[in-house]
């Protein structure tokens, strides 16, 4: 098992160029490849998955709806919300797919548990919900043994975007934000918890920060 993770920085970015430098990177890596976390925050979108239905789309506006490969219906990105991107090699963590989501969800449960806040997945509708209300969502795409897209946390944003959607195709559920429960306060303090987190739960022992991505897949997206 290769041990080395790189931590991508890429700030604040329009959603369909990361997506297609995802795409890429996952196309083109090999078993020498490290894998990667991409720490990003998106200009404001609206993604539908491949399960996604018109119906759960309200009232988009003038906010972009961008089709996309990832598993599960519709949700909203946008600034102020820690968008995380999972490029790893599966195969080589020997980490089946339900075992890749129950990771990311408890490096979830485990932050806001150090806040004190009491939180849990549910098996019927993947994410991070306190007392029935969201705060994490999570959607993933397997292509070649790796993965990719990953999990947007709402940490300290605009919620009304969300009023626009039935968000990941559930009604009646309210969409709350960490800064509102007295968990993290911003996207910096977030994305340090949870990108930490995830590397003790899968046991990394080599991680390597950058900014930005690689020239290759700037160019192919």
């Amino acid at each position: 098992m290769m041990d080395k993770i790189i931590i991508r920085d890429l700030g604040r970015q329009a959603y369909e160029p990361i997506w297609r430098a995802m795409q890429s990177f996952t196309d083109t890596r090999d078993d020498s490849t490290p894998d990667e976390l991409w720490i990003v925050e998106h200009a404001p979108v609206f993604t539908q998955g491949q399960a996604g239905k018109e119906e759960h789309l309200l009232a988009p506006g003038d906010i972009p709806v961008v089709p996309v490969d990832r598993g599960g219906q519709v949700t909203y990105h946008g600034p102020g919300q820690l968008v995380v991107y999972f490029m790893l090699n599966i195969r080589r963590l020997s980490l089946g797919v339900r075992q890749l989501v129950n990771e990311i969800e408890n490096t979830i449960v485990d932050v806001l548990q150090d806040y004190g806040i009491e939180a849990a997945p549910r098996r019927d509708a993947p994410g991070v919900y306190v007392n029935g209300d969201k705060v994490c969502s999570l959607g993933l795409r397997i292509r070649k043994g790796c993965s990719f897209h990953g999990l947007a946390l709402n940490v300290n944003m605009d919620m009304e975007p969300f009023s626009r959607i039935n968000p990941c195709g559930l009604t009646g559920i309210k969409m709350i934000q960490t800064a509102d429960l007295g968990g993290p306060q911003s996207f910096e303090e977030a994305a340090e918890r949870v990108t930490q987190r995830f590397i003790q739960r899968v046991g990394y022992r080599n991680t390597q920060s950058e900014t930005g991505l690689a020239e290759a897949y700037v160019k192919a997206s």
